[in-house]
């Protein structure tokens, strides 16, 4: 009786366009997606087909992947297919280390692994929900509890 369902399939190639491409708003990614046949042409979209609005994609995300680890699933999997048709020589590895803590006290340290853009990402992603949320009437979405760190 309702709209057609969009392929799960279709939402993360979005996310994926709007990662690469350095696209900071989904509504914006929306936008690029409208215009751009190539981007059509890699969702499997034809130019008469309509895209589905990004309040649409907002409220899938909130409903299939927030809260879950797919997005890392799915960056691990391409790493390590790259890694098996060694397109990365690991001869001589660099990193970025904006976001590693000094060692200055060793005794007062903690490892993290961050994923910086995943989680500035998921943090627009929910603004933009909020805000649409907020234009048609409707509460803003709570936010997610931060699970307490173990003590070592």
């Amino acid at each position: 009786m309702g709209k057609e369902s969009i392929d799960p399939v279709v939402l993360i190639k979005i996310t994926l366009i709007q990662y690469t491409f350095g696209i900071r708003s989904m509504r914006q990614t929306i936008k690029e997606i409208q215009t751009n046949v190539a981007y059509r042409w890699y969702l499997g979209y034809s130019l008469e087909e309509e895209i589905p609005h990004f309040s649409t994609f907002g409220k899938n995300y909130s409903r299939r992947f927030q809260n879950t680890d797919l997005f890392e699933q799915i960056f691990q999997r391409v790493i390590a297919e790259i890694m098996e048709y060694e397109f990365i020589n690991s001869e001589s590895i660099f990193i970025d280390g904006t976001h590693i803590k000094a060692s200055a006290n060793n005794h007062n340290s903690e490892k993290e692994t961050v994923l910086e853009s995943v989680k500035y990402y998921e943090k627009e992603l929910m603004k933009e929900i909020n805000e649409d949320r907020i234009e048609r009437g409707k509460q803003a979405c709570k936010k997610k509890r931060k699970p307490k760190k173990r003590q070592k």
